[in-house]
């Protein structure tokens, strides 16, 4: 049987599958468990639609207990065993071996790098095309260019930007655009500007907004009196996460004011300790963008005309009307996409994977969590790396479950 038709028959048997499931439950159901007739008609009807949900929802629940739940305790009971010893329990072993490890901090320090840059330049581009892309008559057909990427999996991504930051020998033609880019660098003042300014700029655009933010959560702490809840919690470790991502981005800074740049060289980009990550970044701020644009255009389509023609009547710029009266209206959609973006920055892996494997200062939880449970066969410490990754994304799982409902009520 060919690949073709196997998945024909495949999506056949599935299909109808779910479909003789769900009408041969339901028969069962009305005319042998609880028919609707004689003395109990009426009981029978009211037990029948009481069950039916959950017969309904059966199959999801047991895939979900399946694939889900039973996956997360026994990744909990390997993580606090050894394989080696027959399962004998080590208790928190592996979490100590995992922590006495560098590489283990080198992913960490990474993850906090890609939670500090993704998703904050995902969500300003993808809001800036939403916004720019509106006002344009072409603005559909630029919506689904910049959409496109969306399509393509990480793998195909990190692939394409491979050859972009590919590097050929001095003297050969260079294939990758980074490269071609780079030897026209000579250290003039395009080199300072590009090279040096640029970056300095956006690093520190980025760490000010970081300690805005962490001066309105300061502000909240002192005008309200102190309260331990899952809010307060988040507030105190987003705090936490601000002041070392100021850090990080000070230091990067810094090593792009001062750094002695070998202009002339093609460049292996891929292996330049600290920028090596930002060009991987790349790939995943190029594809989430257009994910970012999607849902924010139709946040700001649903924005009230009368707001925006009054302030436009009151006097306000069109700056003032973005910043003042289209952002706060949509705050609400720029916090769920932003932390949409963080789940998916946080289990990052096709990408590292398929450009550097982790080489070159670009470990991440994900990836070596892969290197321990696949290639070390070390199911105890690649387990303990799977439930911190759980650990860290757990809390905005949370998070966002509480906004929906509240939206709901």
């Amino acid at each position: 049987m060919t690949p073709a038709l196997q998945g024909l028959v495949t999506i056949f048997i599935g299909v109808g599958g779910c479909i003789a499931y769900f009408y041969f439950s339901n028969q069962f159901l009305d005319r042998v468990l609880f028919p609707a007739r004689g003395v109990n008609a009426g009981r029978n009807i009211n037990r029948a639609n009481m069950i039916r949900p959950w017969l309904f929802l059966a199959p999801a629940l047991i895939a979900l207990g399946l694939y889900l739940a039973y996956p997360v305790f026994a990744t909990l009971w390997y993580s606090v065993t050894d394989r080696s010893q027959n399962d004998a329990f080590v208790g928190l072993a592996n979490y100590q071996q995992m922590m006495s490890e560098p590489k283990f901090w080198e992913a960490m320090r990474n993850n906090m790098l890609w939670l500090i840059i993704v998703p904050a330049a995902s969500t300003c581009f993808g809001l800036l095309a939403a916004q720019l892309t509106d006002r344009l008559s072409w603005g559909a057909f630029a919506k689904s260019l910049i959409f496109m990427p969306m399509a393509i999996s990480f793998v195909g991504a990190a692939v394409i930007f491979k050859l972009v930051y590919d590097t050929r020998p001095i003297g050969t033609n260079q294939i990758g655009v980074l490269n071609a880019i780079w030897l026209q660098f000579d250290g003039g003042i395009g080199s300072v500007l590009m090279l040096r300014a640029v970056p300095v700029l956006l690093l520190g655009g980025v760490s000010a907004v970081l300690l805005y933010s962490l001066w309105v959560i300061l502000r909240g702490f002192f005008e309200q009196k102190l309260r331990i809840d899952l809010k307060s919690l988040l507030r105190v470790l987003w705090c936490a996460f601000a002041i070392y991502a100021v850090t990080v981005c000070a230091q990067l800074g810094w090593g792009a004011l001062c750094g002695d740049y070998p202009y002339g060289q093609p460049q292996t980009w891929l292996t330049i300790p600290g920028w090596n990550s930002i060009f991987l970044m790349i790939v995943l701020i190029w594809i989430q963008t257009g994910f970012a644009m999607v849902i924010l255009s139709a946040a700001l389509r649903g924005i009230p005309e009368e707001t925006i023609e009054a302030a436009i009547v009151d006097g306000a710029n069109p700056f003032q009307v973005f910043f003042k009266i289209k952002m706060p209206q949509i705050s609400g959609t720029i916090v769920v996409v932003w932390t949409t973006i963080t789940l998916v920055v946080l289990k990052v892996f096709d990408i590292v994977f398929a450009m550097t494997n982790g080489q070159w200062e670009t470990q991440v939880l994900a990836n070596y969590m892969f290197d321990k449970l696949f290639r070390a066969n070390d199911w105890g410490v690649g387990s303990a790396s799977a439930m911190v990754i759980m650990l860290l994304v757990s809390p905005i799982l949370i998070w966002n479950v509480n906004n929906a409902r509240k939206e709901m009520r």
